[in-house]
């Protein structure tokens, strides 16, 4: 099994694991949230994410840690990046819900099998969504695909 660790900009950490356990009750152990505060310097977050990243790794049958951040190139992500070796933890930056539940949901694969659910189920969870339902939607006058048959 392996242990989900998110660093995120506060609250993003912290509310992402709430909504977690809300679908998975049972991951309370699994996954841990990091938020980074405004004004803390990247050193204090860096000591904070190792002492996460401990607690996940001493966990029994904890085999590796996937690192979730919210956006790359900011501070979450910078320090993330000091903090996973490429083997025994992995990261993914972009986080959002349903790559969070995505990854819960197989936190017992390979990391490097996790590594590809997480990235997946990020970018399948974003998609523009009609309005309406297509059979709802009135027809413009000026659609040349509009003909008036009568039925």
């Amino acid at each position: 099994m392996n242990g989900i660790l998110i660093i995120a900009h506060a609250p993003l950490a912290h509310a992402l694991r709430q909504c977690a356990l809300h679908v998975f009750p049972d991951c309370g152990d699994d996954v841990v949230a990091l938020d980074v505060l405004p004004n803390v310097p990247p050193e204090e977050t860096l000591a904070a994410s190792r002492v996460a990243i401990r607690q996940l790794t001493r966990r029994q049958g904890i085999e590796g840690v996937l690192v979730l951040v919210d956006v790359f190139g900011a501070t979450p992500c910078n320090v993330a990046q000091k903090l996973v070796d490429g083997v025994r933890s992995r990261l993914v930056t972009g986080v959002n819900l349903p790559m969070l539940l995505r990854t819960v949901s197989y936190r017992h694969e390979a990391l490097e099998a996790l590594v590809s659910r997480a990235v997946t189920g990020g970018t399948q969870g974003v998609m523009q969504v009609a309005v309406t339902a297509p059979q709802n939607q009135v027809r413009r006058n000026h659609d040349p695909d509009h003909h008036h048959h009568q039925q």
